[in-house]
């Protein structure tokens, strides 16, 4: 649908055009609650010296991008074709640099916090990897599906309550469910 030549919504045009669209919301389109979630957290809460935000999204293709990066069509066609479940060099290398340069500039007293997936490793063992105990996650994640941590997302950054963290490093990443969220007003 997104990358149909002859779609007319908004978000489909931006692709097409020069300027192309940005990552971030081009992402929050394709998967919705989740990712709409993961971006407004980390837009409310990411912190770096001096006070200005900073976020990155784990790409197939790219290591970590700045979700304001423009992306066009072809960008979508090249995500696409890498595998990151099966652990794809094409994957690991750019995520492996991009990642190893973020924790030289940012140092061990910043903490990362990783809002995907922490119960496989296709994101987690990775990053731990590079950032060991720096790499801390939403404690609340844990036994939650995607739409249900989506959906947390949204209400700390409506209720302007930021989660608490705890390392990757040794934590329990799967667990039983939670009690489903409360229906939102």
């Amino acid at each position: 649908m997104l990358l149909n030549p002859a779609a007319t919504f908004d978000m489909a045009e931006q692709l097409r055009t020069s300027e192309g669209a940005a990552l971030g919301d081009v992402f929050a389109f394709l998967s919705g609650l989740y990712f709409r979630g993961k971006l407004a957290y980390a837009r409310a809460y990411a912190r770096r010296a001096g006070g200005a935000p900073e976020s990155w999204i784990i790409t197939t293709d790219r290591g970590l991008v700045s979700p304001d990066e423009r992306v066009h069509r072809d960008d979508l066609l090249s995500f696409a074709s890498v595998d990151i479940a099966a652990g794809d060099e094409r994957y690991l290398a750019p995520l492996k640099r991009s990642a190893a340069r973020l924790a030289k500039r940012i140092g061990p007293t910043t903490r990362v916090v990783l809002l995907g997936s922490i119960a496989t490793g296709k994101y987690a063992d990775v990053l731990l990897d590079i950032f060991g105990d720096w790499l801390v996650f939403p404690v609340d994640f844990v036994g939650r599906g995607d739409m249900s941590r989506g959906g947390l997302l949204l209400r700390c950054v409506r209720d302007a309550c930021e989660l608490e963290y705890q390392p990757v490093l040794g934590a329990v990443r799967r667990g039983k469910r939670p009690p489903r969220l409360e229906r939102s007003r």
